[in-house]
């Protein structure tokens, strides 16, 4: 196994288990005072502090492998190291900085799963809750969606691809919230627009049975009732026993809009 990959390996262990928080990065760090050295003495003392886990140090050491031998083996794999260490640091900002580096100069290197992963959980790190702004998680979701597509077969790509169903579950949930704001101030247009960006998109999420319901309120609010009996049978059709489609079941019977006959009983 090479040296690359016996490192990125070791790293994973310490970026495996992820939640959604938001944590600011802490800017660009300062070089060290240049005194030169074999790069195996920079190397080694960077590693060292990788475990005291004193993450800037580590990352500038890493980097001073870079600066001091930029043509030898051991800076390419100190880029990847550096971006660990400042993902670790939580100075995601560099973290993204460096792995992207690492991409535009090795695209083919035996890393490059690797600094996709980094640059998507520096940003899935940084999510917000869903009532904010979510460029963060298009952010996530890109990358951590080319883990998934470019190395399937990576030890990255199953964690990979769990985040990326949190982060669309992420993105689908600010949708409802949005539509939602629109169904209560009777803005249906503006409503459906985003409860079908649900259905049509996000429809393996958990908001799916949610914005079928929306959809079938707010089509029978503007009138369209054969709109709102063919939503109203594809949730019945899929998710049968949801509180949501008994609740468009029970509003469509009350204003006496036939169910059809696919759609299966709710009571």
């Amino acid at each position: 196994m090479s040296p690359i990959r016996t490192t990125l390996l070791l790293l994973t262990l310490g970026a495996s288990s992820l939640s959604l928080v938001a944590c600011g990065g802490k800017g660009r760090q300062e070089q060290l005072a240049y005194v030169e050295k074999p790069v195996e003495q920079i190397y080694t003392e960077a590693t060292r502090s990788l475990d005291k886990k004193l993450w800037d140090q580590a990352a500038l050491q890493f980097q001073e492998v870079q600066r001091q031998h930029p043509f030898s083996e051991w800076a390419q794999r100190s880029m990847l190291m550096a971006a660990y260490a400042q993902y670790r640091s939580k100075d995601y900002a560099e973290a993204v900085a460096s792995s992207e580096s690492y991409l535009a100069l090795h695209p083919g290197g035996e890393g490059a799963a690797y600094a996709y992963y980094l640059i998507g959980i520096s940003h899935f790190d940084q999510i917000l809750d869903v009532g904010r702004e979510q460029s963060r998680s298009e952010l996530a979701l890109a990358a951590l969606s080319e883990v998934v597509r470019r190395y399937p077969t990576s030890e990255y790509a199953r964690d990979a691809s769990l985040k990326v169903d949190m982060v669309r579950d992420q993105l689908a949930g600010k949708e409802m919230e949005i539509g939602r704001f629109y169904l209560r101030r009777s803005n249906y247009l503006a409503a459906i627009n985003r409860f079908k960006r649900v259905v049509d998109e996000f429809q393996t999420t958990t908001h799916a049975p949610e914005a079928m319901h929306r959809l079938v309120e707010a089509y029978i609010s503007i009138g369209l009732y054969g709109e709102a009996q063919s939503i109203a049978a594809v949730l019945g059709y899929n998710y049968p026993g949801s509180k949501w489609y008994q609740d468009s079941y029970r509003l469509m019977t009350s204003r006496d809009i036939p169910i059809m006959e696919y759609a299966r009983n709710a009571e």
